[in-house]
């Protein structure tokens, strides 16, 4: 049988109300379930006996659950919220977590809504137990909904059980009396594709079609998972297949078509990158489609990653003619690249016409340390130090990388005084930085002189010395022929 020790557990995480008090008090439980109190060590202390339960070698331990927690958390008040806290810090409690769900929509009052049973389904998804969420849905198919079965989706796909996921879903209406529409339908593709399984999607797609008809949205969601699996021929049959259909696919289709060219080029021949991008664009032209901001986006990036700036800042330049503004994260791919072709003073450009944009909101922090990353990498440490004093001159408050990064690459450059005001500086602020032995890059190490010692002459060396002054002398009284003079 189970210990029932748990009042004691209870009564050193919480004071009693009087010292008197032997035994925990159902005031005191009460008082646990109160927003004032503190509820994270009755939530773990509830994930302690949960892991306790699911340890136990004895069989029945399971049907001491409901009657352990009848007697010790009878008082508390559990809400969905609580269950999830609960349910988060147990990953090793398995099965009881069902038992322990089951004791309190019987014994508590608790109601399963469609929200309490996707916490247990993600919890039990995590575990990939997925026969207990196969049972659980079943006992509880009157309280599960769309959002408990887009969790049991969306983990058997994360698990790699495309095949299952797609069944469960084409079995929903006769085993769990949910009816599947094209919201359902738009959630499985897109979490099939999301996570490489486009051609299971595409076949799903295709055998529901009479039932639940394909949106845009899903078409374009499948091209642009074969474009991120790098299927071009797949993504470019499928887009013929759909624009046959009657779909007018319009720039999204293109957009991923054209980042899948330019990956593919930028992993077989990068030299081919531009030309074959240059391609799709006039076959956009000749079909009518305009280009958007994605699509200098997707160049932009692309051209970036295999170090054509120049090229990206011509497109960069062209975009005001087709109407578009470059987006936040068009203006940091540009910066971060001009950074890394050392092209400074145009970084800096870059950046005021960004914060010109009204975009200033996105040269976070994060934004800073990337740039601060780029410059330490190419050596450019003052730089990079006035990049982190802008950081600073902005509100953003610098983190532990960007203390240690700027620390290392300071001593590696000899620059011991910045470092040690920038280690000062961080403990000052509270940053948790560790004192470290760097070791300074040999190109920036001074060299020593070299001390001339006066070493004590002998006196062969002594007389040859001495004879070579007498030589000298005499020679001084001797008349120059006139060859030889010096003009004045």
């Amino acid at each position: 049988m189970w210990r029932p020790e748990l009042r004691h557990l209870i009564r050193r995480l919480l004071p009693p109300c009087s010292p008197s008090s032997p035994h925990l008090t159902p005031v005191v439980r009460s008082l646990c379930s109160s927003p004032s109190s503190s509820s994270d060590d009755l939530a773990r202390t509830i994930s302690t006996e949960l892991t306790n339960f699911a340890s136990s070698t004895n069989q029945s331990s399971s049907l001491d659950l409901p009657r352990h927690f009848s007697l010790h958390f009878s008082d508390v008040r559990f809400n969905t919220p609580f269950l999830l806290e609960i349910l988060n810090i147990s990953p090793s409690a398995g099965r009881a977590a069902i038992d322990f769900f089951r004791w309190l929509v019987r014994h508590r009052g608790f109601t399963a809504n469609d929200t309490s049973l996707s916490h247990i389904i993600n919890y039990l998804g995590r575990r990939h137990d997925f026969k207990a969420v196969h049972d659980v849905l079943l006992e509880f198919r009157i309280a599960a909904g769309r959002e408990s079965f887009s969790a049991a989706l969306d983990r058997l796909i994360r698990a790699g059980r495309a095949s299952q996921a797609v069944h469960l879903f084409d079995c929903i209406e006769r085993d769990y009396g949910i009816k599947p529409d094209l919201a359902a339908l738009s959630f499985l593709v897109s979490s099939l594709c999301s996570h490489g399984f486009t051609g299971h999607a595409e076949r799903a797609v295709k055998r529901l079609a009479d039932v639940i008809f394909p949106s845009e949205q899903i078409c374009y969601t499948l091209i642009r998972g074969y474009s991120d699996e790098l299927k071009l021929e797949d993504a470019k049959r499928l887009m013929g297949e759909i624009i046959r259909g009657g779909f007018d696919l319009g720039t999204p289709a293109y957009n991923s078509i054209i980042d899948c060219v330019c990956r593919l080029c930028r992993k077989k021949d990068p030299l081919r990158l531009l030309p074959e991008a240059q391609k799709l664009l006039l076959e956009m032209e000749s079909t009518g489609i305009p280009r958007d901001q994605e699509t200098f986006h997707v160049l932009i990036y692309n051209l970036c990653k295999i170090r054509k700036t120049g090229d990206a800042m011509k497109l960069f330049q062209e975009m005001s003619q087709w109407g578009c503004s470059p987006g936040a994260e068009t203006y940091l791919v540009l910066i971060q690249s001009l950074y890394q072709a050392a092209r400074l003073s145009e970084a800096e450009e870059m950046i005021g016409f960004m914060r010109s944009a009204g975009l200033g909101n996105s040269l976070d922090r994060k934004a800073y340390y990337g740039f601060i990353k780029i410059l330490c990498g190419i050596e450019r440490v003052e730089h990079a130090m006035k990049v982190f004093r802008r950081m600073k001159s902005y509100g953003h408050v610098p983190g532990i990388k960007t203390y240690e990064l700027l620390i290392g690459k300071l001593a590696s450059h000899n620059e011991v005084n910045w470092a040690n005001g920038l280690f000062k500086e961080a403990v000052g602020r509270g940053v948790p930085v560790v004192s470290k032995v760097y070791k300074v890059d040999p190109r920036y190490a001074k060299a020593k002189k070299e001390k001339k010692e006066k070493k004590r002459e002998t006196l062969p060396e002594k007389m040859a010395r001495k004879r070579k002054r007498l030589k000298k002398l005499r020679l001084s009284f001797v008349k120059k022929p006139k060859s030889t003079r010096r003009f004045v």
